[in-house]
């Protein structure tokens, strides 16, 4: 199955007091196996309320969103959190990494979902690669914002998922360390795997192969 996200007429309206908000216009969209997909658009335009729709996380008002094959709208809260655990890694802007966890926990934090456990060795070449190895000890407060993005990009990586959603991960990082962490993604498409990325940067830019504007394919 090469098609692994397939959006129809999706869109996302709230309602309080009687006065409605479109968060995300109706959206058409389709995201191939080893896509590395950016999204973009103006502040406000509906990018992260798109990325949240995709992983099953947002309740759409209106329209259809299928990733790998599974209708997620039909799916209960219960099954898309398996669901999301078992196929989709998640980056986020602001790391959510948990506190009250050193890096090593932070990273197989999702090893108490997942059915396929991941083995010290996976652990240990993961950070080696990602150059967080003499971290795994630390606390999230002990390190730098490069640092953290690192050890979520592990988390998400780690479990070798189909797909990984990436909101703005670059956003808090310098050139630099926005190049480790577009590298890696880009690397995981490379070996089959799939990203959709939100992002306000230009720099991601040259290592999407989709982009896509909210509102228009360009």
């Amino acid at each position: 199955m090469n098609e692994i996200v397939n959006l129809k007429g999706v869109g996302k309206t709230y309602d309080k007091n009687g006065q409605k908000t479109v968060a995300l216009e109706n959206t058409d969209l389709t995201v191939e196996k080893g896509d590395f997909f950016l999204v973009k658009g103006a502040s406000g335009s509906g990018k992260t309320t798109l990325l949240l729709s995709i992983g099953g996380m947002l309740q759409p008002t209106s329209g259809k969103v299928q990733v790998l094959g599974k209708t997620l709208n039909e799916l209960t809260e219960k099954e898309k959190v398996k669901f999301r655990a078992d196929n989709i890694g998640f980056i986020f802007q602001m790391f959510h990494l948990i506190a009250y966890l050193t890096v090593k926990e932070n990273i197989l934090i999702n090893n108490q979902v997942k059915e396929e456990k991941i083995s010290d060795k996976e652990l240990i070449d993961m950070a080696n690669e990602l150059g967080i190895s003499h971290r795994l000890d630390h606390y999230p407060s002990e390190l730098s914002a490069g640092e953290k993005q690192r050890v979520a990009l592990a988390r998400a990586l780690i479990k070798k998922p189909e797909l990984i959603l990436a909101d703005e991960p670059t956003g808090n990082l310098d050139h630099e360390n926005s190049l480790v962490v577009l590298e890696k993604l880009k690397k995981y498409c490379d070996n089959g795997g799939t990203v959709v990325m939100v992002s306000h940067d230009n720099q991601p830019d040259v290592f999407a192969n989709q982009l896509f504007t909210i509102g228009k394919k360009t």
